[in-house]
């Protein structure tokens, strides 16, 4: 069965100081661009405002604040590596409540720098495989961890 993909993109803007060589640095502002790419594992519709209000709410907790007094990031070093992976774990949640699947986050704090997290590496493709094919067998083994 085919499943319909789609990226979305969101912005948080906020700003963060890293910790580089046991100092903490200057604190400085980001516009984060953050893309999902999901697919929808149910027949039913869903409209894609209720996503992108849902992911926008998300989002509110940490929009235009300083990221290191928020928590997780009050304890963890909120690099683009780590807020990247915390946000895959809230926003997987989202997704799924509403029938949705994160198969890959990409969040970039410069044009040229992105950060990737694909939820498919653990799933291989062969060279004559459609990605509709290769997000079936995603979809499957998911399945089944979920059930097992």
């Amino acid at each position: 069965m085919p499943y319909r993909q789609y990226k979305f993109k969101f912005y948080l803007n906020s700003s963060h100081s890293i910790i580089k060589d046991g100092v903490l640095r200057d604190k400085h502002p980001h516009t984060w661009e953050i893309s999902l790419h999901i697919v929808n594992i149910r027949k039913e519709f869903v409209p894609f405002g209720k996503i992108e209000k849902s992911v926008e709410e998300y989002f509110s907790l940490y929009q235009n604040k300083y990221l290191n007094e928020i928590k997780p990031f009050d304890v963890v070093n909120p690099t683009l590596e780590n807020m990247a992976d915390y946000f895959k774990d809230g926003l997987s949640k989202i997704l799924n409540d509403l029938g949705w699947v994160l198969i890959l986050l990409e969040m970039s704090e410069t044009p040229s720098r992105t950060y990737v997290i694909s939820l498919l590496d653990d799933v291989e493709l062969s060279e004559d495989q459609t990605i509709n094919a290769f997000t079936d067998l995603f979809l499957e083994r998911l399945k089944k961890g979920n059930n097992g």
